[in-house]
């Protein structure tokens, strides 16, 4: 296989465990596949991929994989349902999800990839008690790849020293799949701290706060122009149902209302905000899952339905998008790397400033931490997400590239 510079510099190194920290678009996953094959190619050897869920697993290596050594004429037999391939020579390719940790014990593995290495929550438990024994018996290999979120174990990981460990550490421009226009792109649209991790492979610093993009520039007062859609961002729940009320505008999205309401049901927020602004044109962005969640009184009646009967043009994909893209769309309209602020709340927007101002990743992760600071920030969310979103463009076996869009499509 055709490798950069960069990948064949990790490729050739004789260490036994090996880290790399790359920038987005690095081509992580084709190294991946690389060294699978290249471990692979010795016969009855057991190789093993582990991303951080099955999903991930199946959407970033599995067709990929599969084409690559067919075309190599290598591939005996194919195990959909286990994502397990056999080769001529008797070697063995699996994939696994973190998420499912007894999927991986008790057996042992020549080499392993461990991909999206900080986005695997608990990584010390998995590296620890799960995957390193399964390379023991065997003297086994490993590669832990990622881009950096924070200082969590997988950046232990790369600052591990010792004479079985290296670690390595490349930016997107680097790693020669994105050219250099297209990465001064997303500086200017991204704001600077996910630049810093997501480009240029940064260990940056969150200290657990999820929007810290917010400041005082983003709590602004601003008239109600004529004639406006109600742009309203919406999450489901009986205790609290949660909206944010909004308008666009050419420099992009202004809040200026919140509605939050306890033992309720769809049908009493739409009432609510009808009552409150009952002559504009209203388009909703919800969570996905109201197409099946009925919080309202009346069976058989989805939230998306009642939406619908009342009048609210719906936009909403078939699943809600990724936890990490809403959160980064929001920062980004807050303030990009450029400094362009296209998200502006109302000060009356008390609830939803306050969720925003102190809600948090659980130690360790970059998993929201709950305790009934989400349903605002989620209807923000999606709104946010669907109006300014960070675009994902794919090219190839590559990672995807995120970048912020304007306000209008």
């Amino acid at each position: 296989m055709k490798l950069t510079p960069p990948q064949r510099e990790i490729s050739s190194s004789p260490r036994r465990f090996r880290v790399a920290a790359c920038g987005r678009r690095f081509g992580k996953s084709w190294l991946a596949m690389n060294e699978l094959a290249k471990f692979a190619r010795y016969p009855n050897s057991k190789c093993l991929y582990v991303a951080p869920s099955y999903r991930m697993a199946k959407q970033i290596l599995w067709d990929d994989l599969k084409s690559l050594l067919r075309e190599k004429r290598w591939t005996r037999r194919i195990n959909e349902s286990e994502l397990s391939i056999t080769l001529v020579n008797n070697s063995i390719i699996m994939l696994r999800s973190a998420d499912n940790p007894d999927s991986i014990r008790g057996i042992g593995v020549d080499f392993v990839v461990i991909d999206e290495a900080a986005d695997i929550p608990r990584l010390d438990e998995t590296w620890q008690a799960v995957i390193r024994p399964t390379l023991s018996d065997r003297q086994g290999h490993a590669l832990v790849i990622g881009s950096p979120k924070g200082r969590n174990y997988f950046y232990d990981m790369w600052n591990t020293v010792d004479s079985n460990w290296h670690s390595w550490q490349f930016t997107t421009l680097e790693g020669g799949n994105v050219p250099s226009e297209e990465i001064e792109a997303a500086k200017r649209d991204l704001d600077e701290r996910t630049f810093r991790q997501e480009y240029l492979a940064e260990w940056v610093d969150y200290s657990g706060l999820i929007y810290y993009n917010l400041h005082d520039a983003n709590i602004v007062e601003m008239p109600l122009p004529q004639n406006y859609n109600l742009e309203i961002g919406c999450d489901f729940n009986v205790d609290p149902g949660a909206s944010v009320l909004g308008f666009r505008h050419p420099g992009g999205i202004h809040i200026f209302d919140e509605v939050e309401m306890w033992g309720t049901n769809t049908y009493e927020m739409v009432a609510e905000i009808n009552r409150r602004y009952p002559q504009q044109r209203k388009t909703v962005y919800p969570d996905a899952a109201g197409a099946q969640r009925k919080t309202s009184a009346a069976h058989g009646i989805t939230d998306h339905i009642i939406l619908k009967n009342a009048g609210y043009e719906l936009r909403v994909g078939s699943v809600n998008p990724a936890v990490a893209d809403r959160i980064s769309a929001v920062n980004s309209a807050f303030k990009a790397h450029d400094g362009t602020i296209r998200l502006t709340i109302a000060p009356k927007c008390r609830k939803l400033l306050d969720c925003l101002r102190k809600q948090t990743y659980k130690e360790g992760t970059r998993q929201p931490e709950k305790a009934g600071l989400d349903h605002f920030p989620d209807a923000l969310g999606y709104l946010v997400n669907h109006l300014l979103p960070i675009r994902v463009e794919t090219q190839g076996n590559h990672a995807p590239i995120r970048r912020a869009t304007g306000a209008y499509r």
